[in-house]
């Protein structure tokens, strides 16, 4: 697969860059590249960038907003980092987009900042690309424009925000005013910061706003603006600076586990099409001099991710970032994403506010964790396993913490909200995406264990509770409802890792003459893929060698097994398919299931797989699994498990439940 040609990018450094090729000359072009694409969709005045695309429920006015502040994000990167020295074009549209967006007369005037407005969510950007960019832009402005700039901002001085990551919008905002001497609320800064230290769960993890919100927000907004706003705060930190340093550098220790030897993130949570914004903790460790990460790592992991997106056609062949993963794909999307909102990943050029001679662009690469072996990363506070195999660079995240559900009442066993299928799954990669097109979603076929309706309706996995998270093993619990039935069915899952594998352990509470299903990863290309199945198994396999296999262990006596196809319903592909089991005429009363999952790129033999671990359970008691190499694992009961601790961490039990 060879680097999309339309970036005419420099020739590859293999001495340097030995496993991507990159140098930091590779990151200015691209940088260049999308930011000339911009031009043809500017207004008049360089106010707004409208792009084409599907509009977002802001409006065409304020997604033209975004366009401007979103990419004036990654200009700030691309001026600051070179000292000023790029195409005085440059500087000038953004400088011209200024006068032209605040002048309240002007055609191209942006939207008052109003308490919860998306406005708020672009005066961020605004703001910090102002502060980096200062000596070349914001001190070359007009007086006038100045104070039109700063009568802008004042939106923000006392206003209402989201209580999530939207309070660091309004921190980096006025304490940019501060900056400038204009008036701000020092209360609503303090009060901003504040309020993240009830969302601190430990271990370098946030969650973003009350609840089990855990998914790259944590990266490219709880820890981000933060330090942020400290580089534009300076000494007047009030000591807070120490504290985020500390807690990103704790996040960067886990945080190259998320990605696979081809550079791919672990494709889960909202705001995908953000794509490599991901990268934005990574360079902003090695900003803020708090990363663990040796330079070489850095660079091969940043530029691993880069290199990952350009080679599958992102930016466009126009220039642009679409609405999507590779291609467009709205399903990955949200309501409140226009066509500029991939610009986020602006974020993820920070970098280039490093300067040339600074380690991270002068250091060999390094190897990622899982190009030097198997890697297995247990992350209690999210409540994750992470699985890396080396032989075929997948990383695999194993979910029994993250829901994205409101806060509900604990031990009701109530769902805390309507399902997300990048959120309530069972597992995630980072070579597959989950069956997100609502039609599949709605079917809830992979990575999920459902009961299922006469009329086909699965029950939600929507409010997870947790029982375990430590080793390689993790546990939880989800309420399962029928449609027309007010009964609730406790179905508990413990995950067990082993080599490739996710042995799924489930304690099922179901009504009598009930079905269950289950299934595994979804896997998908342009190419249909390849089913087939037999007693007790089913497998999916793409044209390029990508598999996916469910094998019944225990349990499943009488069930069937079979590949689910669809199309049109997966960021990875237009053609997908999914393995699953299914049991008809469950007997009532709670039951003890055993499946293995797997994800490979190595041929698979499932109807060898089921003879690869033996399992032994006694009615509700514990499960003993035994595996070809030795290896024991007993799964206890939920209240007596011996796979792991009662809790994820001291504490964070009741700091997730409320």
């Amino acid at each position: 697969m060879s680097v999309a040609p339309h970036l005419r990018l420099p020739p590859p450094d293999r001495l340097l860059s030995s496993r991507t090729g990159w140098t930091r000359a590779h990151w200015e072009v691209t940088a260049d590249r999308m930011l000339d694409a911009l031009v043809p969709y500017a207004t008049p005045g360089f106010a707004q960038y409208r792009l084409p695309g599907r509009s977002s429920w802001s409006g065409i006015v304020c997604d033209g907003l975004e366009g401007f502040a979103r990419s004036f994000l990654l200009a700030a990167c691309r001026i600051a980092g070179a000292g000023g020295a790029v195409e005085p074009a440059l500087t000038e549209r953004y400088a011209a987009g200024l006068a032209a967006g605040t002048d309240p007369d002007g055609a191209e005037a942006w939207p008052r900042i109003t308490d919860c407005s998306q406005q708020m969510v672009e005066a961020a950007s605004i703001a910090v690309a102002l502060h980096e960019t200062r000596p070349w832009i914001w001190d070359r402005l007009d007086s006038g424009v100045r104070e039109r700039v700063v009568e802008w901002f004042s939106g923000f001085v006392g206003g209402r925000t989201w209580d999530n990551n939207w309070r660091l919008f309004q921190v980096v905002s006025e304490q940019f005013l501060a900056s400038v001497g204009a008036p701000y609320s020092r209360e609503d800064i303090e009060s901003g910061l504040d309020r993240i230290e009830d969302w601190y769960v430990g271990d370098g993890w946030y969650t973003d706003g009350d609840g089990q919100n855990f998914d790259y927000y944590i990266g490219w907004a709880m820890h981000l603006y933060p330090l942020l706003w400290s580089r534009i705060a300076g000494p007047d930190d009030g000591g807070r600076t120490t504290a985020y340093r500390e807690r990103l550098s704790r996040f960067l220790e886990d945080y190259p586990h998320f990605f696979g030897s081809d550079g791919a993130p672990v494709h889960q949570g909202r705001s995908l099409t953000y794509r490599f914004a991901a990268l934005a903790p990574v360079w902003m460790g090695a900003l803020a001099d708090c990363t663990p990460l040796a330079p070489g790592l850095t660079r091969r992991l940043a530029s691993g991710t880069m290199r990952h997106f350009t080679e599958r056609g992102v930016p466009d062949e126009r220039g642009l970032l679409t609405l999507g993963w590779y291609d467009t794909f709205l399903p990955a999307t949200q309501p409140y994403s226009g066509p500029a909102s991939p610009y986020w990943a602006s974020k993820g050029f920070l970098g280039l506010l490093l300067p040339p001679d600074h380690p991270v662009w002068t250091a060999r690469e390094l190897p990622l964790p899982v190009e030097e072996g198997d890697r297995y990363t247990a992350l209690p506070a999210p409540g994750w396993l992470l699985h890396g195999t080396r032989h075929d660079g997948i990383v695999r995240l194993v979910n029994h913490g993250s829901d994205h559900g409101a806060p509900d009442n604990p031990g009701s066993g109530q769902p805390g909200g309507e399902e997300d299928p990048h959120y309530a799954r069972f597992a995630y990669s980072t070579a597959t995406a989950p069956e997100s097109a609502p039609h599949a979603a709605a079917r809830g076929i992979d990575n999920h264990l459902a009961l299922l309706a006469p009329d086909g309706t699965p029950s939600r996995r929507g409010r997870i509770h947790r029982t375990h998270c430590a080793g390689r093993t993790a546990g939880s619990w989800y309420a399962a409802r029928l449609p027309g039935d007010d009964r609730v069915f406790r179905i508990g899952t413990t995950s067990v890792l082993h080599g490739p594998w996710e042995i799924r352990v489930h304690r099922i509470d179901a009504p009598p003459g009930a079905t269950v299903h289950e299934g595994g990863h979804a896997v998908a290309h342009t190419l249909r893929p390849d089913a087939t199945s037999g007693p007790g198994w089913a497998m999916a396999r793409t044209a390029e060698g990508l598999s996916s296999a469910m094998v019944a262990l225990h349990g499943w006596d009488g069930s069937t097994a079979q590949v689910a196809r669809d199309v049109e319903s997966n960021a990875y592909g237009p053609h997908s398919a999914t393995p699953g089991l299914r049991l008809e005429g469950h007997p009532g009363g709670r039951s003890v299931l055993v499946s293995l999952v797997a994800l490979s790129r190595d041929t698979l033999h499932p109807e060898a797989l089921r003879h690869a671990v033996s399992v032994r359970a006694a009615g509700d008691g514990p499960v003993t699994l035994a595996f070809l190499d030795g290896t024991t694992v007993e799964v206890g009961t939920e209240s007596t498990s011996t796979a792991g601790p009662r809790s994820c961490r001291s504490g964070a039990e009741s700091t997730m439940e409320g």
